[in-house]
C-alpha cells in the first residue's frame, strides 16, 4: 500500500507532488530545499539552508515512523563547488555512523536564493 506524507507546503500544489512516498518498506522523500518554516523563504547562509534541509528531512522521516538511522541513500544537489566543504561537514555531523549511499551534484537550482536541495531513500526497520 502506498501513503504519502504532504508537509504543507503551497508548492506541493503548484508542482503536483507530495514531500514523501511510502511504499512497502521504502520511504522516497522528495528534493527538499532549505526554506526557514516560520518565515517561508530561504535564509542568506548555506549552513543555515542545509539545517533548515536536514530538519524538514528528519521531521519528514518521523512521520513515517522513520529516522536517518534508516537512510539508505542521499541525493545532494548544491548551486557551486564553493560549497562543498560545508556540504560535507554537515554530512559528516548527520551521517558519520550511519554511511548511506551518496550522490552529490552541482546543479543550478529552481531559486536563485536556494544553494542545495537534499532528497533521502530510506527503509523502514521491521
Amino acid at each position: 500500500m502506498r501513503e504519502r506524507i504532504f508537509s504543507g507546503s503551497p508548492m506541493e500544489d503548484v508542482a503536483a507532488y507530495c514531500r514523501a512516498v511510502i511504499d512497502g518498506d521504502f520511504i522516497f522523500m522528495s528534493g527538499t530545499m532549505g526554506v526557514d518554516k516560520e518565515t517561508g523563504k530561504l535564509p542568506p547562509s548555506f549552513p543555515e539552508q542545509a539545517d533548515n534541509a536536514f530538519k524538514i528531512v528528519e521531521e519528514t522521516l518521523a512521520k513515517a515512523n522513520s529516522s536517518l538511522e534508516d537512510v539508505v541513500h542521499v541525493r545532494l544537489f548544491v548551486s557551486d563547488r564553493a560549497y562543498l566543504r560545508d556540504m560535507v561537514i554537515k554530512l559528516q555531523e548527520k551521517f558519520m555512523d550511519i554511511r548511506p549511499a551518496q550522490t552529490m551534484i552541482i546543479a543550478q537550482m529552481p531559486s536563485e536564493e536556494a544553494f542545495l536541495e537534499v532528497e533521502v531513500t530510506a527503509r523502514r526497520q521491521s
